[in-house]
């Protein structure tokens, strides 16, 4: 796969040209970094699950090899610093998949209308109920969402929605996982077009084994080079 190297426990990357950047959601604005490698041939937008942000060593770790593999990657704080206070005690905004899919749309429309951006094709990467709210969001820009990739992701939740998802979508469920093993089947035979599932063997929710989270970075990385 053209500019990808794989990368290995305690090794380093080099990173591309990464800064912060704020986003326009309706009411609130969004905290996100922006990376750029050279000759970027399409952008990523991250989306966090419950409880998460743009600072989760494993979406920072999925990013960085994305842009080795010569792709842009946005990663998002879907909720406000007062929003993400409020929510650890009460958890009433994690779970809201309407509002978490509104902001990424407002951050997709952003992407393109951004100068540095807005000729890229388009991709989400989605963890936990991230995935979901990528899922629903997908639906609402289908002309511009090219591709979905799902790490132990919760696509169950965006049931409603999974038959007019067009983008190429591909779901990656830990073997030990068996929970959410079986709720990615149940969407996986509801989502109607390019579709696959894979069960990354030996791992668990959050794929922290050896190994599991560079095969999440490789395999996300075939597919949007696939599809974007």
């Amino acid at each position: 796969m053209s500019g990808f190297r794989e990368v290995g426990e305690g090794v380093a990357m080099e990173a591309g040209t990464e800064r912060s950047v704020t986003v326009p959601a309706g009411p609130v604005q969004l905290q996100g970094d922006l990376a750029m490698p050279a000759e970027a041939r399409g952008v990523v937008l991250f989306a966090h699950g419950s409880g998460s942000g743009r600072q989760s060593p494993r979406n920072r770790y999925v990013a960085e090899v994305l842009q080795q593999a010569q792709f842009c990657t946005l990663l998002l704080d879907l909720l406000t610093a007062d929003e993400e206070a409020q929510d650890l005690y009460t958890r009433e905004y994690r779970f809201d998949l309407p509002l978490l899919a509104e902001r990424l749309v407002a951050a997709t429309d952003w992407l393109t209308a951004n100068p540095e951006t807005q000729a890229l094709p388009l991709g989400y990467f989605g963890a936990s109920t991230g995935a979901a709210a990528a899922l629903i969001a997908a639906t609402e820009r289908p002309e511009v969402v090219r591709a979905v990739v799902s790490r132990g992701g919760r696509p169950d939740l965006a049931l409603e929605v999974l038959d007019r998802v067009q983008a190429p979508t591909l779901l990656l469920v830990g073997g030990y996982d068996s929970v959410v093993i079986d709720l990615n089947r149940e969407a996986y035979a509801r989502l109607p077009g390019t579709k696959h599932l894979e069960i990354i063997p030996a791992a668990t929710h959050l794929l922290e084994e050896p190994g599991k989270l560079e095969e999440v970075a490789r395999q996300a990385a075939a597919w949007f080079t696939r599809y974007l």
